[in-house]
């Protein structure tokens, strides 16, 4: 990204600026210093595609497949930290379970190009209007939100349904996982081929598909209805849209937030209940192994369920009928301390090195930085040079800690076996 010919003529890219894409396209966060649309040369924008894919993929599976390719075994450990990422119950079948990742992937992004493709190619000519699609159905599916359509991302499309809809569909399908999506299938091969019951359909499901799917619904519901109410009478907003785009405005904010980045109303022009609801929707984010960030969907379900059974005065952390080890308990505890901590030193960074930076567009930034979900309220284009570095280290962390500590502490609790149990002593809590 630092090559002269990755700039479009006339441009110069600093290194700062230059690490800055790079790590907010492998991180599929989203956040830019300069107009993805203007500013890069057409080789530049293929290598943004390119991070942009390696980072939805995933660097595990891509790997995994480089060894495929060149008849390479797979060594051992590799294998384990395949069946680790994809929270896989055995280590057999590791290879299919990547070609399968992989298709799934392709296969979701075509079919996004192709919807993409009705409007743009009409708007912007055949070869245009086919890249174009190409490279905003790769960055929706892989929860990028960097476009090469101008400064604007998808704020000309507000009112579009079809864009909307395309860019949703994307957008929730992998946020959802992997795991979720082979799930599901499962289950609708059976009610096709009449060996399961449609009303048996939900309940055969595994706890992770469960969890995972009411999650994102209760979210997705809520956070519609409630940025629909706040932003109804916001001239800035939507306040003048139809009701139905209002609607379709606030579903595709709900949707947005979860990591993906793409915008069709300005951050900036949001009341605050809006704001509070951004951020906490930036911080939750996806599900595991999709291409979204954030603590995940089944994290924030996991510390709901355990507070209402402590509140009950129960011992164990039940779902549809099955119980939730504490180890996950645990791990969750441990991904959201860190992401709130990580958001903290964070911002303390920043305010140490841009001291008169507003503190609501500073939080919203590193949130959504922490998320990796690539929403701004015009930030990130005014940061100096020690600031993008601060943000950069954030995305890098916000991509990476969750999934790596989580996994870490599973795993370690798993195996480990405590031989000594020291005397217990009361403390005050509350």
């Amino acid at each position: 990204m630092w090559l002269p010919i990755c700039a479009a003529a006339g441009q110069t890219t600093s290194f700062s600026d230059a690490m800055f894409t790079a790590t907010t396209c492998v991180c599929v966060t989203g956040l830019v210093t300069v107009t993805t649309a203007t500013h890069w040369s057409l080789i530049g924008k293929l290598v943004i595609l390119l991070l942009i894919q390696i980072g939805g993929i995933g660097l595990i599976a891509l790997a995994s497949i480089i060894f495929i390719s060149l008849n390479k075994k797979i060594s051992m450990r590799n294998r384990r930290m395949i069946q680790e990422s994809y929270n896989l119950e055995q280590m057999s079948g590791l290879v299919s379970v990547v070609r399968r990742v992989i298709l799934c992937v392709f296969a979701a992004e075509g079919i996004g190009a192709i919807g993409y493709a009705f409007c743009f190619v009409p708007e912007f000519g055949l070869v245009k209007g086919v890249a174009q699609a190409i490279f905003t159905a790769v960055s929706a599916f892989c929860n990028a939100g960097i476009d090469v359509l101008g400064e604007n991302s998808l704020a000309d499309y507000v009112t579009d349904p079809w864009i909307n809809i395309v860019t949703i569909g994307l957008i929730i399908a992998s946020g959802l996982g992997f795991p979720v999506w082979w799930d599901i299938w499962k289950n609708m091969k059976l009610v096709f081929r009449k060996k399961l019951s449609a009303r048996r359909f939900y309940r055969t499901l595994r706890l992770q598909s469960k969890i995972v799917l009411v999650t994102t619904g209760i979210l997705l519901a809520g956070g519609t209805v409630l940025i629909f109410l706040f932003e109804y009478h916001n001239p800035d907003s939507m306040g003048n849209l139809s009701f139905g785009q209002k609607l379709m405005a606030s579903l595709f904010q709900s949707v947005t937030t979860r990591t993906a980045g793409f915008l069709t109303i300005d951050q900036a022009a949001f009341t605050n209940g809006t704001v509070m609801i951004c951020l906490f929707l930036m911080l939750v984010g996806g599900s595991p192994m999709g291409t979204a960030g954030g603590v995940k969907t089944t994290t924030l379900a996991v510390l709901v369920l355990s507070t209402i059974t402590n509140l009950r005065g129960k011992k164990d952390v039940e779902a549809c009928g099955r119980k939730i080890r504490s180890s996950y308990i645990r791990s969750a505890l441990v991904v959201v301390g860190m992401a709130v901590g990580v958001l903290f030193v964070s911002l303390l960074a920043l305010f140490a090195v841009m001291p008169e930076a507003d503190f609501v567009d500073a939080f919203y930034e590193l949130t959504s930085a922490v998320g990796t979900v690539g929403l701004s309220r015009g930030m990130t284009s005014v940061l100096n040079t020690p600031a993008k570095w601060i943000v950069i280290f954030t995305m890098y962390v916000g991509r990476i800690g969750p999934l790596t500590l989580g996994s870490a502490v599973v795993s370690r609790a798993q195996k480990r076996v405590e031989k000594v149990h020291l005397a217990e002593e009361n403390i005050m809590i509350g």
